[in-house]
C-alpha cells in the first residue's frame, strides 16, 4: 500500500507539469509497466483528478481543470514561492483575508524544513500612505463580475461614481478589455460606447448592472499592449506612445550622483564634479518646470523654449504668492 501511494503521488507530480504525457513516457519515468500506469490513472480519477485521455497514434494523458479543487502537490521551490506571494497579498490588498487564511493552511501542512524556510522569509509589505481614494477598497465581487464579462466578451452596464465616496453618478455602457492595477489601484480598460473612445475606469467607483449586454468583437488597443496603453494614458498621451508629452533638457549645478536617485525615469549625464545634464519628461510644461525646481539649485534650460516659458510663468506665480504671504 505504501509503495502504491508513493507511486500515485509521483505520477500526480508528473501530470501537474503543464504538458501531455504518453503512457510510455510515464512508465519509463516511474519504472513501471504501461498497464500499471493505466491502473494508476484510474485510481487518480476515482479521487476526482480530471485526467483526460488523449487520442492518437501515441495516445497519452493530460491533467485538466475539474469542477472542484483537488489536493495538489508542490515541490520545495513552488511551496516557498507560493508562501512568499501569499504573504505579500495578505497586506492591504482586496483578497487580504483569503490570502492570510490560505497562507495559514499552507504553512500547517508543510514539512518542518520548509516551514523553517518560510519563517526565515517572513515579509512585511509596506503600503503607501492612505489617501482619500484608498478609503473605498475594491469589492471582490465587483472584480469577479467584471472578470466574468471580460472573459465572455459581453458589454457592461454600470453606475460610475463621479468621485471618491459619491453615491450616484453616470450610467455607462462599455466594452471591457482589461483589468489592470496601477499604483495600488484597480482600473478597467474599456471602449466607452457613449463617447466612442477608450477610457480607464476606477474599479472602486464601478457598480455593475445586470444583465450584461450583447457579445462584442474585441478592438485593437492603441499602443499594441495594455502596459503601453496604461503608461501612455497616465502620462497624458492618447495611448499610442509611452513617451511623456513634454520633455526637456536642463543643466543643474549639482553632482550627477545627487540627482540620479531622484530623477525617476529621467536620464542624468555627468558634466563635471558640480554639474550634470538632466533629460526629464512630464505631463505638462508647468509640471516639468516644477519637477526640476525641486532639485533646489540653479537651472540652465537647454531646450525647448516651452520649458523656459513655463519657468517664467512659475516665477511670476510664486512671486505673487510670496507677496500675499502674511508677515
Amino acid at each position: 500500500m505504501h509503495k502504491t501511494s508513493a507511486r500515485l503521488l509521483a505520477l500526480l507530480s508528473l501530470l501537474q507539469t503543464p504538458r501531455d504525457w504518453s503512457g510510455d513516457d510515464l512508465a519509463e519515468r516511474l519504472g513501471i509497466t504501461s498497464r500499471t500506469v493505466r491502473r494508476d490513472i484510474d485510481r487518480l480519477r476515482e479521487l476526482d483528478y480530471p485526467i483526460k485521455t488523449l487520442k492518437g497514434p501515441a495516445g497519452g494523458y493530460r491533467l485538466e481543470a475539474g469542477t472542484r479543487l483537488p489536493p495538489m502537490l508542490f515541490d520545495d521551490g513552488q511551496a516557498v514561492a507560493l508562501a512568499v506571494a501569499l504573504q505579500t497579498a495578505a497586506a492591504g490588498t482586496t483578497v487580504a483575508e483569503d490570502a492570510g487564511r490560505a497562507l495559514a493552511t499552507l504553512r500547517q501542512v508543510m514539512p518542518p524544513r520548509l516551514r523553517h524556510r518560510i519563517d526565515l522569509l517572513h515579509l512585511t509589505a509596506v503600503q503607501p500612505p492612505a489617501t482619500a481614494g484608498d478609503a473605498h477598497p475594491v469589492d471582490a465581487q465587483v472584480l469577479t463580475d467584471l472578470s466574468r464579462a471580460l472573459h465572455a466578451r459581453e458589454e457592461l452596464r454600470f453606475d460610475y461614481a463621479l468621485g471618491p465616496g459619491a453615491s450616484a453618478g453616470d450610467v455607462r455602457r462599455a466594452q471591457p478589455h482589461h483589468l489592470v492595477t496601477w499604483r495600488h489601484r484597480w482600473y478597467l480598460v474599456a471602449w466607452d460606447l457613449h463617447r466612442e473612445d477608450w477610457r480607464t475606469f476606477r474599479v472602486d467607483r464601478i457598480r455593475p448592472r445586470t444583465p450584461t449586454g450583447p457579445r462584442f468583437t474585441p478592438r485593437d488597443l492603441p499602443g499594441g499592449s495594455v502596459s503601453a496603453f496604461i503608461t501612455s494614458r497616465f502620462r497624458g498621451n492618447d495611448g499610442t506612445t509611452t513617451d511623456w508629452p513634454c520633455r526637456g533638457e536642463v543643466v543643474l549645478r549639482l553632482p550627477a550622483a545627487e540627482v540620479a536617485p531622484f530623477a525617476q525615469d529621467g536620464i542624468v549625464e555627468e558634466l563635471g564634479p558640480r554639474h550634470c545634464r538632466l533629460f526629464l519628461g512630464s505631463w505638462s510644461w508647468t509640471g516639468l518646470a516644477a519637477a526640476i525646481g525641486r532639485f533646489d539649485t540653479d537651472v540652465e534650460v537647454i531646450a525647448p523654449p516651452q520649458l523656459s516659458t513655463a519657468f517664467g510663468e512659475l516665477a511670476d506665480r510664486y512671486a505673487r504668492a510670496a507677496r500675499t504671504a502674511s508677515p
